[in-house]
């Protein structure tokens, strides 16, 4: 099952915990669609990333997705000449959520092509071209790429070889090499590419996830962060179910109670404790951080 697949399949069942107010959140999502078809970033303005957020929330809540309204705008990037690493990876991303069969003919070669102009010589894929190094953030942007487009990456054991370097001496892994800690995001993203590509992972890995925990609930992204943030919490949960570790039922407890706090009436989800705004990214990570926590 591919990534997107997996979170989707997870996120679904955030709709037990959230009973009634399910509907509050499928209304907040469809707010974050812009005139212009986009999803809307935190300034309001209509954006592909946030698009991605928008049409996965919509998935998971098992909500009609207003097609028809956000297909011109994905059209209008044509295959992602003019876009980022990043931009281009939500380009195949909302592809997948509209519908392949949509997709015009030649695109999904042409963004691949140019996917690969971000891969590094270490195997991995950064967000700057030409670089020597790749990170783990880029990695699962290019796998997620290729899954969404129904097409095999190349090479995968090169990219495996550019996780190994990413390893940090406390037994996680680090966004980029060199590290001497690691740190939540990067440790989730290696796990779960790691098990989407059928390598073995140390035990450890989850030790470490699980001593990230705050005394509160929630994933601090780094040892010693001043507080849990939304982000942490739901890859981190992600990964342990790769590994099939799951929480002991006080600390599923606790980190209910974490994400509880970070709901609006207005249906979406705060990113963390002093995080004043709403938007579809952070609102993903709650249904998907309350879909493993309701499991």
């Amino acid at each position: 099952m591919s990534l997107r697949l997996q979170m989707l399949q997870i996120a679904r069942v955030a709709q037990k915990a959230l009973g009634d107010s399910a509907g509050l959140v499928r209304d907040f999502l469809i707010r974050q669609i812009t005139p212009e078809g986009g999803g809307a970033d935190r300034a309001g303005r209509p954006d592909l990333y946030y698009a991605i957020f928008v049409l996965a929330g919509l998935e998971a809540l098992q909500a009609e997705i207003p097609v028809e309204k956000i297909k011109p705008f994905v059209d209008s990037f044509g295959d992602g000449t003019a876009l980022d690493f990043v931009h281009l990876g939500a380009l195949a991303r909302c592809r997948a959520a509209i519908g392949l069969e949509k997709m015009p003919h030649g695109f999904s070669d042409a963004i691949l092509a140019r996917l690969e102009t971000f891969r590094t010589a270490d195997g991995g894929y950064e967000v700057k071209p030409g670089a020597v190094h790749g990170n783990a953030y880029g990695c699962f942007v290019a796998l997620g790429a290729y899954q969404d487009l129904g097409a095999n990456l190349p090479d995968p054991l090169r990219m495996v070889q550019c996780l190994k370097f990413l390893e940090t001496p406390d037994g996680a892994w680090g966004n980029v090499r060199g590290m001497r800690q690691g740190t939540v995001p990067a440790t989730a993203a290696a796990i779960t590419l790691l098990h989407q590509l059928g390598m073995p992972i140390s035990a450890a890995a989850g030790d470490w996830l699980l001593a990230q925990i705050h005394s509160d609930g929630g994933w601090l992204a780094v040892p010693g962060a001043p507080i849990p943030d939304l982000l942490s919490t739901a890859t981190a949960l992600h990964a342990l179910s790769c590994l099939d570790r799951p929480l002991p039922a006080a600390l599923r407890e606790k980190c209910l109670d974490f994400v509880d706090t970070l709901w609006s009436a207005e249906g979406g989800f705060h990113g963390h404790w002093a995080d004043d705004a709403l938007d579809a990214e952070y609102t993903f990570y709650g249904l998907l951080a309350l879909g493993h926590l309701t499991v």
